[in-house]
Formats: C-alpha cells, structure tokens, sequence
C-alpha cells in the first residue's frame, strides 16, 4: 500500500484516469436572524451569547422558517438556472457531534427547494464550461468546536475542546453540483472557476457575505478517478471545508495524484471524508464517510412545508441583479477591453473595485492600471485579497485626479498609495505628511537644471547641438536632485529652453 505522500505525477495521472468531480458549497445567508429563531445572526460575537432555547435544542422549543432565508434560497436557484419546488419540506439529519446541539440538522433531503440547474464557468484561457446543479437546499449550520492543546488544531492530541454555539442554526444554503465529467487536465481548474464564479453570483445577489477566511463560504470537494475505458465512477473522497479558492485547486490535484499512485499500487480508495492542510497543499484521513441511511432522515414535525407561489417566484425572478458575467460583457464593450484585458481583471478580482473607481471619477484605463498592476502586487506581497486592501476606489480616484492635476508624479503617486495603506491616512493628509507634492516653482526647477547642466557638461553641448534625446539623462538628474517630485515634463522644457 503506498502512503498518502506517495504521489503520481500529474501528466500519467491524465494519461491513465479520467477525473470525476462532485462540489458541495455551503453559504452562511447574512440574513438578520438565525434560521428558525430570532437570534442575532452576527460573525464574531462572545461565544455562546448568542443562543436560546431553540437553537440549543431545549426540550418544547419550537422553530419557525425565516421568511428571508426562504426568499434568498429562491433567488439563488433562480440564478442558478433551477427549478423552483411548487411544494418542499425539511428533514431532521440524525446524527451525534457536540457542536449540533439538537443531536439534529434540519436540512432538506429529497425535497429541496431549488433542483436541475447549471452555471457556465469562464475558464483562464476564457473557454466556458457548464457546471450542472443537482440541487440547492436550505438547512442551518453547525456550531464550532474549539479544540485546545495539541499541534494540529483538530480532536487528535488536544487536551480538551470548547464549544461556541453562536453559529448553530445560521441559515445555510447547500449548492450541490451534479457529477462533473469530462475535465480532464483542467479539473482543478475547473473545481476552482466554479467556486469562483459562484462566490461572485452569490456577492451580487446580496445574499451573503461569501467570505471564506470567516466560514461564509466553504467548500467540499468530491474527488474519484476512473481508470481510461471504464464505465464506472471509482470510489470517492470529500475533502471537507476547504475555505479558499486556490486552495480548492490545490485539494482537487493532490487528491488526483494520490488516490492515482494508490490505485496504480493495487490499492483501493476508502469513501471518506479528508482534511486539507494549507502549509503542505495536502490531505489527511478524517473520517468514514456516513450514506444517506446512517443519517436516518424524517420528515421535521414541528415545521410546516413550504409552497412558494408561481407569482412570488416569478416576482422573485425580477428582483435579481445584473448577473456578474453579463456585466463583464457590458464593461468589456464600455471600457473597451480586449479579452485577455478582461480576464486579468476578473482573476485578480478587481471589476467591482474598477468600476468603483470609475464612478469616482478616474477613466478605466487609469483605474484598471491601478487595480490590475501596482495594487495587485500589494495585495499578493501582503497576503489579503484585493478587495481587503486598506484603501478604497474613491481614494484611489484622488490620488488620479492629483496625477492629472499635476500635483503628484506617478511615482509620488506609488508613495501616496503605500502611505494610505500603511493607515497615514487620507490620501491628502500623505501628501503633506510626508512633503510628496510636485516641485512646481520655475525658480527652484531652474536652479536644478542649471545644476545638473554644469555636471554633465558633454550632455548639454549635446543638446546645443541639436541631439534633443539627450535631454534624458539631465532629466533624470534632475529627478534625482528633487526626490522624484519634480515634474518631469517641466523639466523637459526648461533644459530645452536653456540649451536652446
């Protein structure tokens, strides 16, 4: 038997199996309340203060449905491309783990309310590939173990574990695809696209926060091969909550490759659920995988089944948004860019944040230079997303509107930036603070051209002679002599001027 660190190079994995993939994505809803109390549905609170009667499972507390909850699940399977249920109902999900209170879940079983829809991924190379739907359903969440002592964080070594029910009963809509075939190599491209692309559908519908560093968006990732020519699916595993979207990459592809050099070993796989480790990009054993009948689901007694009418859907249908990927089309023809000028911004997750910048004022061009190039770059060496940046599109608009204006350079401008980030301030309050504005006096500008003129004088019989390109090198002198805050073309016209 190999070990789980006996890997398959990715290449034969391809050659010799063909990829199955199952997504299971669970979304927190930022409604105001919990799913079937009116407990604040808040992230962060003290722990356990939070809670009542119904979420902690006491005995003759009774749940009602969250209207909202039900609304937002329609408008995400309407989304979706789903099916809407004339009539659907919740379960009770048996089963006995300290952080569910009740020793139940009430989700949804057979009847969900949102079933057979799709979603089109765009791809890196800009390809769609369709994502099929099995069902959305709504349920509520767990609570949250806390397990103290040990290395890893989990049950196993640690001294004791606490138990913070604040999240139990949070609304939660479970988005499951159908198996997913025929990815071939793009697989983990595929399973990340997906996520992706309904991270940014559920942010424009304003249905939750989708952040997963927090929870709000999590991931199970199904993961079988088969071998070329077979006609079967082979064994899965599920590698649980895996909470960001490379990460979701990285879980596909080493499952693959493991469960590949297994199998290739005359090993089998164990349908099981597996944990990913972010430091090593790999998965470990967690538990046997339960079925459908160790769950032992029943209908919930003590709530009433839900019949949306034909008419609040379809007046549901008419409340949603501009979708994300139609809005990519508008803002391509808008902004006038080219198909791989789009899929830099949306990889780099930077369209709201241009368009925001845009609204504030600045053109696409200078906005997408922003977001796309030298924010980026920030965002990356600092470890966040783009959007979690400590700076704002309107503040970024200011500091383009001081570029225009003539009061920054462009590099002055990088300062102001990195100033605003390092919580200076107001982009105004960093020009001050650190004395950034542009050398605008002639009288000061001419006595450092002077200066630099009678440094180089080679340069400047060059420039009498008529050899204007060597203006360059007395720019850059110039540049230097002032910091940088020089304005370049300024400067240009007075060595000009001078030599002239």
């Amino acid at each position: 038997m190999t070990s789980v660190h006996e890997l398959m190079d990715y290449a034969e994995v391809i050659e010799r199996f063909d990829p199955v993939l199952g997504l299971e994505v669970h979304v927190e809803l930022h409604t105001n309340t919990k799913m079937f109390c009116g407990c604040a549905n808040v992230f962060g609170g003290e722990p356990n203060t939070q809670v009542c009667p119904v979420c902690l499972g006491m005995p003759g507390a009774l749940p009602a449905v969250n209207g909202k909850a039900v609304e937002s699940a329609i408008r995400i399977g309407l989304a979706l491309n789903c099916e809407i249920a004339e009539w659907c109902r919740f379960a009770r999900k048996n089963y006995f783990y300290p952080d569910m209170p009740k020793n139940f879940q009430t989700s949804q079983y057979d009847e969900p309310i949102a079933f057979n829809g799709f979603l089109d991924v765009t791809l890196d190379d800009g390809s769609l590939f369709r994502v099929e739907i099995e069902r959305a359903h709504m349920e509520e969440d767990t609570g949250k173990s806390l397990h103290v002592g040990g290395s890893t964080g989990r049950i196993h070594g640690a001294e004791h574990s606490l138990l913070d029910y604040n999240r139990a009963g949070v609304p939660l809509i479970e988005i499951v695809t159908k198996p997913i075939t025929g990815t071939g190599e793009r697989a983990p491209e595929v399973a990340r696209a997906y996520v992706t692309a309904l991270r940014d559908l559920l942010k424009a519908l304003d249905v939750s926060d989708v952040r997963m560093d927090q929870g709000s968006l999590r991931c199970d990732a199904n993961v079988s091969l088969m071998a070329k020519g077979a006609a079967e699916f082979g064994t899965r595993t599920e590698t649980k909550n895996v909470n960001s979207l490379r990460s979701v990459e990285r879980a596909v592809r080493f499952e693959m490759t493991r469960q590949a050099a297994l199998l290739a070993a005359g090993g089998s796989i164990t349908q099981e659920t597996r944990h990913f480790d972010e430091s090593t990009g790999s998965t470990s054993s967690g538990r046997t995988k339960e079925t459908a009948e160790d769950y032992r689901y029943f209908p919930e007694p003590d709530l009433v089944p839900i019949a949306p009418s034909r008419e609040w859907v379809e007046e549901l249908r008419g409340t949603l948004p501009e979708l994300p990927w139609e809005r990519r089309k508008r803002v391509q023809q808008e902004w006038s860019l080219t198909d791989a000028e789009l899929r830099d911004l949306v990889n780099a997750g930077a369209v709201d944040l241009v368009a925001a910048t845009v609204d504030a004022g600045a053109t696409p061009a200078e906005a997408r230079s922003w977001w796309v190039a030298y924010l980026t770059k920030e965002a990356n060496s600092r470890g966040v997303e783009l959007a979690e940046l400590g700076i704002t599109p309107a503040q970024i608009a200011r500091v383009i509107a001081l570029v225009n204006a003539g009061e920054l350079t462009n590099k002055l401008a990088r300062e102001v930036v990195t100033g605003v980030l390092e919580g200076e301030g107001e982009p105004e309050a960093v020009v001050e603070a650190r004395g950034l504005k542009v050398v605008s006096d002639d009288s000061a500008l001419e006595k450092a051209v002077d200066e630099a003129l009678a440094a180089q004088p080679d340069v400047a019989a060059k420039i009498r002679d008529g050899k204007v390109a060597a203006a360059g090198a007395i720019v850059g002198a110039v540049m230097k002599a002032t910091q940088g805050q020089a304005d370049a073309k300024r400067v240009r016209e007075l060595i000009i001027a001078r030599c002239s």
